[in-house]
Formats: structure tokens, C-alpha cells, sequence
């Protein structure tokens, strides 16, 4: 397969962006009923939340993977590649296998559309969803782990045959798609839950945990809750990670590690494990707990606090809520306790509609510096805009022109005894994980809203700019 034919049809693919995102299930359905329902075909874990999901998601496959299930992993938006967003056993999707799906399912939703089984085109995300659930059938996979887009009640992936639903966190978050409320939110992400399932549940503000709860009750879904049915203690810090005991229902894991920065991957695993133990349950998979500690141990995540130089140590992490920067920067203090803000440097970019003001306020205490970058996404914030957002909360202020530079600028204001911290977008982070040399589009994650340069005559059609709200 070709670089050049890979990258037109990612192209033609991404062009989908001007639809938007819509409300509802039944373009995906019925794409999905077109191909003979794949999703039906293997049992799944499906997972939401604000934060953690995908790592949850990661590490979930990597303990059933473990036990001899071909286990697929559909995960959003990627980092470096289009490709990442589908894995089965931790490989990647060929490009051959995108270029014959993305072709494929083109011409099924025409056909559909014209013959009236569909109302509208799939947007990117659809076509992406029906792309991972078609090619996992193909590999005849076991299991399934499939992270939620956006939300989870009409999200497309919200399809499957779920034995069990994970919900990680609950905070404001697109708050324009999802709702105004902490409760509103979780409406939405408790729509993952459904009957026949069971559920485990991370630790939710009493407003959200409400809602799951009543949701939960609603369907008969029973569930673990992180903090009572499962509980993580004696955590440790190691050179290349952490170590922990989990505890869950019956069960007891003592000194588990991963190679995984940040407290809160400590909890994410702990959710991993449960959901795993829950799946391999309704199946008939006999647990077996070296095989879990051995799949945790090798796990890995990129862009999660990730350090990936040292002298000066550098960490990259996606972080873009004010509670993820929270917690990066608590777990920040725990890895490097000694290290002087004088000699720390923050490189920042963000997508629009981010709480930045907040976001750099859990920063500023690590670094006395910030180098402000362009995120390269139609919907990426101007560094103009940043560097208003920033006075007042860090003394020495830098504007670079791309994120290679502001790293470069970065790295050399850090100190000897200092770091430097990427932060503050998934596009900010995948532009320098991939580098210059690569035959991927913009990392945009499509779905979002349209980009600026919607074909004239767009405007008031579904996708145009001003009136795409909806969730995918």
C-alpha cells in the first residue's frame, strides 16, 4: 500500500468533517445493519468518562488480550495516526485495511442514502465507528474494549452487545454538546448502561453519582464503585512507574505495577482490573491474576505523563481539563519533589471552548515559565488569545511559532535540576509525537464542528460551522 493512496483516502475520510456531529443512533445502525450488524459479533467493554477512559480502555484489553482472547481496542481522537484509533492484540489496523473500509463503507452509505435506509451522510466519526466494529469481525475477535467518542447515551459506539460499562470520571466537559450541569453530563454517560450488564463505576462527585445510580437502578445494572468495591492502597513510587495493591470483591491483587506515571493511574488500573475480572465472568473466562499482573506491567499509553527525555526530564501528557492539569501537576510534585520552579518550563497550547484560565492556574505553581504554541487544528486557540488568558500567572511569558520551537525554547530555559512539561491538548501532544516526516492529515479530531474552509453553499446544511452542536 502506498503512502500516496493512504493519504488520499485518509483525505477523503477527513473531508467528512463538514457534517459535524449528529444526534442519534440510526445512521450508525443503520450502516452497521447494512454489513450484517458486526457489532453483535463479540462481547464488549464499553467505557466513558471525562477522563481516564482510553487508559482504562488500554489497559483493559492488555489484561484480556493476556488471557488468550483476540481482544480488539477502538480509542479516540489518536495521537500520531489515524491507525491507532483501531487495535486488536495491540497491533494497529493496516493501511491497507483502512483504505479498503473507508472505500467500501463510502459507497455502502451512498447506496444507503440514495435508496433511503439512511436520512443523511455518516459523519467522520459514523463512518469511523462502523470502519472499527466491520474490521474487528473480520479479525474474529473475542472481545471488544471500545472507548465512548463523545458523552455515551447517542454516542455511535453505543451500539454494542456491552457485558460490562465503565464510567471513570465525571466533570464539566463540552458542556455545548453534553449539557450546562455536572447532572446533565452524567445523564448522557450513564446512557452506556444498559440491562443484562454489569458496571464499575470511578470516583464521582454525589451530584453525578446520583444520576449513575439512578440510571443503574433504572436498567438493573449492578455496580462496583471505586472506594468501596474497589479499593486501591499501599501505592509506591518506582523508576519507571508505580506499584499498588487492588482490592475488589472476593479478589486481592498486592504489588501491582505499571509503567505508567500519575496517581491516577493507579485508579485507572485498578478499574481496568475490575472491569476485566467483571467481563471475564460473563463469559465463562477463568481469571488468572498472573496473567493480569503481567499484561499491566507491559501496558503502555503514550502522551499520559509520559517522560520521554531526560536532562532535561521532558513529560508530555493530554492533559486539557482543569482537573487533569490538577492532577498532572499533584503528580508532578510527587516524581520530582525537589525541582525548582525557577528552573521549570510549561510548553501550552489549547483547543477554543477549554477553561484556560484554569488550566494555567494548576500549572503556575510548577514553572516560572510558559511558552505558548499554536495547536495545529481549525479549532485551535490563537496564541494571542493564550498569552491573554496567561498574564499575571506566570513571570516570563514566550510565544513560539510552532510546538517543535516551543520546545526547543522549552528545553533550553529548563534548568539542570528542572523539566519541562507539554501539556494542555491530545493535537499539541500527537503533532510532536509524530514529527515532521509522516503521511497523516491534520489531527483534528473531525466531528467537532466543521472547518473553516466548509464549501460555499454549506452554510444551514448539517455540518455548517454555526449550527453543528450535536453529539456524535
Amino acid at each position: 500500500m502506498g503512502a500516496d493512496e493512504y493519504r488520499a483516502t485518509l483525505d477523503r475520510l477527513y473531508r467528512r468533517r463538514r457534517f459535524g456531529m449528529r444526534p442519534g443512533l440510526e445512521v450508525v445502525r443503520g450502516l452497521l445493519d447494512a454489513l450484517g450488524q458486526p457489532e453483535r459479533s463479540f462481547p464488549a467493554v464499553h467505557v466513558t468518562g471525562s477522563k481516564g477512559k482510553g487508559s482504562v480502555a488500554a489497559m483493559t484489553q492488555a489484561v484480556l488480550s493476556a488471557h488468550g482472547l483476540r481482544t480488539g481496542l477502538f480509542t479516540s481522537p489518536h495521537l500520531a495516526s489515524y491507525r491507532e484509533r483501531f487495535r486488536v492484540d495491540g497491533r494497529t489496523i493496516p493501511r491497507e485495511a483502512v483504505v479498503d473500509g473507508v472505500v467500501r463503507l463510502d459507497a455502502l452509505a451512498e447506496r444507503l442514502e440514495r435508496e433511503g435506509r439512511i436520512e443523511r451522510p455518516p459523519t467522520f466519526f459514523e463512518l469511523t465507528t462502523a470502519l472499527a466494529f466491520d474490521w474487528f469481525r473480520r479479525e474474529r475477535v473475542g472481545a471488544a474494549v471500545v472507548e465512548v467518542g463523545i458523552g455515551g447515551r447517542l454516542d455511535a459506539t453505543n451500539v454494542l452487545d456491552s457485558r460490562v460499562g465503565v464510567i471513570t470520571t465525571i466533570e464539566l466537559e463540552h458542556t455545548d454538546v453534553l449539557g450546562p450541569t455536572v447532572a446533565a453530563i452524567a445523564r448522557e454517560k450513564s446512557g452506556i448502561l444498559h440491562p443484562g450488564m454489569v458496571g464499575v463505576v470511578g470516583d464521582l462527585v454525589p451530584e453525578a453519582e446520583r444520576v449513575v445510580e439512578a440510571e443503574a437502578a433504572r436498567h438493573g445494572v449492578p455496580l462496583w464503585h471505586l472506594g468501596t468495591e474497589v479499593r486501591v492502597s499501599d501505592r509506591s513510587l518506582a523508576e519507571d512507574g508505580q506499584r499498588f495493591s487492588v482490592r475488589v470483591p472476593g479478589r486481592s491483587f498486592s504489588e501491582v505495577e505499571v509503567p505508567l506515571h500519575g496517581r491516577f493511574q493507579a485508579t485507572n488500573a485498578a478499574l481496568a482490573l475490575a472491569a476485566s475480572l467483571r467481563f471475564a465472568e460473563s463469559v465463562g473466562l477463568p481469571f488468572d491474576e498472573a496473567k493480569a499482573r503481567a499484561a499491566l506491567a507491559r501496558v503502555r499509553w503514550p502522551g499520559r505523563l509520559e517522560r520521554v527525555s531526560r536532562r532535561p526530564e521532558t513529560y508530555y501528557d493530554v492533559a486539557h481539563t482543569p482537573e487533569s492539569a490538577r492532577e498532572v501537576a499533584v503528580s508532578l510534585g510527587e516524581l520530582l519533589p525537589l525541582a525548582d520552579p525557577r528552573e521549570c518550563a510549561v510548553v501550552f497550547g489549547s483547543l477554543e471552548g477549554k477553561d484556560v484560565p484554569k488550566i494555567l492556574d494548576a500549572f503556575a505553581p510548577l514553572a516560572r515559565t510558559l511558552v505558548l504554541v499554536p495547536v495545529r487544528s481549525h479549532r485551535g486557540m490563537s496564541t494571542a488569545a493564550l498569552r491573554v488568558a496567561a498574564l499575571g500567572r506566570f513571570p516570563r511569558i514566550v510565544v513560539a511559532a510552532s510546538a517543535a520551537d516551543g520546545l526547543r525554547l522549552a528545553r533550553a530555559a529548563t534548568g539542570p535540576d528542572g523539566f519541562t512539561l507539554v501539556a494542555g491538548s491530545d493535537y499539541l501532544v500527537g503533532e510532536l509525537l509524530r514529527g515532521a516526516d509522516h503521511d497523516e492529515p491534520d489531527l483534528s479530531d473531525p466531528g467537532l464542528g466543521a472547518p473553516p474552509n466548509v464549501e460555499a453553499g454549506d452554510e444551514g446544511r448539517p455540518g455548517a460551522p454555526a449550527r453543528t452542536r450535536a453529539r456524535r
